[in-house]
């Protein structure tokens, strides 16, 4: 039987491991979480300091989880960074909520990732006027990579002679810039053309419509956009419909103009299928990024149309919007109508034959015995 004091030997190193183990797996959340409000139009400073035992763990790496939302969205956006500061757009004229945690990995944790706990901060703004006084349907539509078009309607409760201005900011503008190019709708702006806007391509472009009338506040609105998930592209151009000799039939065109990078382009094309005195109904065929499309004979056969439409792709944004349908629309004939019309020639070639040798033969009859044909009156 083993001594006692050798028990008790193996049940101190066991219980040191374990507190050893323990010690190397707690980390400190980050320190004074603070918000602060530079005056870009929605987008907030956010920074915190390390936390407090940050310099014992040499052997590991040091990163926070910034996590942020507006009150009443259901998911946050997430943030992986060593940095203690962060800027980052919200709506506000809702609060801003954000949460960061220290996140450790390393030779001191076994490669295991360890995490702190959460500390949190809000941030609002002091909201001015009756929420009705705010623009409605606010709208905006990259055209083309070129130019964004963003439009309103005056708020339910905006007075007579509201004059209303649109302001935007994105990171590399050292201030807000206000629109210069307005659309007017009896002398009131209900729209904006912002130009030039390649530089705020993938970043957050923080905008700001705002209303002015003599001794009323109305409250502003503020949103916070992502220029390629509002793209939408013309349509494709140079649509060309053919069929090959083993009746494939063959769909090609160009990507649009503009400046939408090809390569960030899907496209959906629709063929029109013949049913009768009933109204063509359209099935859809998508492609990533190919300009063309190969019907076999066995799925064209009733084929009576085609058109194409693209969008902005997944490997380029979130969402996008499709663009109009190509303007023609390229009739297909049928392998029917195809076998018709060869015969239509046929018929006629022959029925014209038949109606020759049938006058002919009359004229005969009518002809005096012994005089030649050509004398014949009336042929």
């Amino acid at each position: 039987m083993a001594p006692w004091w050798l028990y008790a030997l193996s049940m101190a190193l066991v219980w040191g491991c374990v507190a050893s183990s323990s010690y190397h797996a707690t980390v400190a959340p980050p320190q004074d979480l603070r918000i602060t409000d530079p005056g870009l139009l929605g987008s907030l400073d956010i920074e915190w300091k390390p936390p407090p035992n940050v310099q014992m763990f040499n052997e590991c790496t040091v990163k926070y989880k910034f996590e942020y939302r507006n009150t009443g969205d259901r998911d946050w956006k997430v943030i992986f960074t060593r940095k203690l500061k962060c800027r980052v757009g919200f709506d506000l004229s809702k609060t801003a909520e954000v949460r960061v945690q220290t996140l450790l990995e390393g030779r001191c944790t076994d490669d295991v990732e360890v995490q702190s706990d959460w500390i949190y901060a809000t941030f609002q703004v002091p909201l001015q006027g009756k929420l009705e006084s705010e623009v409605q349907n606010f709208h905006c539509i990259y055209h083309d990579w070129e130019y964004l078009k963003c439009t309103w309607q005056p708020g339910l409760l905006a007075p007579h002679g509201v004059h209303y201005g649109l302001y935007y900011w994105y990171e590399g503008l050292g201030h807000a810039a206000q629109c210069d190019d307005y659309i007017q709708d009896h002398g009131i702006n209900i729209g904006c053309m912002l130009q030039n806007l390649t530089q705020a391509e993938y970043k957050d472009l923080s905008i700001c419509v705002n209303g002015s009338v003599a001794a009323t506040l109305l409250r502003p609105l503020y949103v916070t956009l992502r220029l390629h998930n509002l793209a939408k592209p013309s349509p494709p151009k140079q649509l060309v419909v053919s069929m090959s000799a083993s009746e494939e039939l063959h769909v090609a065109w160009s990507p649009p103009g503009g400046e939408t990078p090809p390569q960030c382009l899907e496209y959906e094309v629709q063929l029109a299928e013949d049913q009768g005195e009933t109204k063509a109904a359209w099935a859809s065929m998508s492609t990533q990024m190919e300009t063309t499309l190969t019907i076999s004979r066995a799925n064209q056969s009733r084929i009576s149309c085609v058109r194409v439409r693209g969008r902005t792709n997944i490997f380029c944004a979130d969402r996008g919007f499709w663009s109009e349908w190509t303007q023609e629309c390229f009739s297909v004939s049928r392998k029917e109508d195809k076998q018709l019309f060869i015969l239509i020639p046929v018929i006629l070639s022959l029925s014209s034959s038949l109606i020759i040798f049938m006058l002919i033969g009359q004229c005969k009859k009518r002809s005096p015995a012994g005089k030649p044909l050509h004398e014949s009156v009336g042929c």
